[in-house]
């Protein structure tokens, strides 16, 4: 059976029992630690019953460390130091100096989102370690379940673990080459479009189904398909004249600035838009360090 001691081991009896060591008077001790003579006293009284030996010997010049005493010096030195050094370390987590940030992304905003919040984060936080890993945001969520990552973005998934944190809404662009008729047009309705070879892109994402959604609203069926597995390849295939997509305005920033893909506006048809939020469990606690950082850089640069 263990027998814990009744008045057990306290790192102020330790803080003390050095200080006492190093100044050799209660009295200097006590100034050194901002407390009273008779509160170093007792600590050291306490700390003497709890070993079961006297640590020092008093003289009439002060105080000197015992045979134990000495023997018992270097482990309370070094468990001062590891505090110290574990206070040290909880400071600059807390402040995001250093630490790891694990984070979970959905495809699109991984390719086209995250580099450049990775970029603003790295210039705040040079010493953090970064890893990121992408799935669908089904995926993305059990990454979060089973604390594989400290944050996931994706688009909303309720679960009663996880708290969802709005950063911005995507919106889907009909986006078609610049010979294409329709670039000169600018609109056209969703009559028109089902006349066009549609590009879709990643049947198991959530764009698919929010193309063929706007579709089955409006009570047209595409004339003809061609399905692709990454938005990348979507868009060469639209630059080249082989159909038109409805794609993830995130992701065409470089192609509508060279103006190598045209944005059309669909006549008659709602605005498809799709919320993109950061997911985290809800018993992680209050954002300290990297966490913290990074949600704040998020805001910054996405708000």
């Amino acid at each position: 059976m263990l027998i814990m001691p009744q008045d057990p081991m306290l790192f102020a009896h330790l803080e003390s029992f050095l200080e006492l060591a190093r100044r050799g008077t209660v009295s200097r001790a006590a100034e050194a630690l901002f407390l009273t003579q008779p509160a170093i006293t007792a600590r050291l009284k306490s700390l003497e019953s709890d070993l079961g030996v006297e640590l020092f010997v008093r003289t009439g010049r002060g105080m000197k460390l015992s045979d134990a005493g000495r023997a018992f010096l270097p482990y309370a030195e070094r468990t001062i130091a590891t505090v110290d050094e574990g206070r040290q370390l909880v400071t600059n987590l807390r402040q995001g100096n250093v630490g790891a940030l694990l984070i979970a992304a959905a495809p699109a905003v991984s390719t086209y989102v995250l580099p450049r919040i990775l970029r603003a984060f790295r210039a705040t936080y040079p010493n953090v370690r970064l890893g990121v890993r992408t799935g669908h945001t089904e995926e993305v969520l059990e990454m979060v379940l089973r604390a594989e990552a400290h944050i996931g973005i994706g688009r909303p998934i309720r679960h009663p673990d996880v708290e969802l944190i709005p950063l911005f809404e995507d919106e889907m662009l009909l986006v078609v080459a610049a010979r294409h008729p329709f670039a000169s047009r600018g609109k056209v309705s969703m009559a028109e479009l089902a006349e066009e070879r549609l590009i879709l892109f990643d049947r198991t994402s959530s764009y698919h189904e929010l193309t063929s959604s706007l579709f089955r609203q409006a009570g047209v069926i595409p004339a003809s398909t061609l399905e692709l597995d990454n938005v990348e390849a979507a868009k060469k295939m639209v630059q080249q004249g082989l159909g038109v997509a409805l794609l993830p305005r995130m992701a065409l920033s470089s192609e509508l600035k060279a103006r190598s893909l045209r944005p059309v506006k669909l006549v008659g048809a709602p605005t498809v838009r799709r919320p993109i939020v950061a997911l985290r469990r809800k018993d992680a606690g209050e954002p300290i360090g990297p966490v913290a950082g990074f949600l704040e850089t998020l805001h910054e640069v996405l708000g």
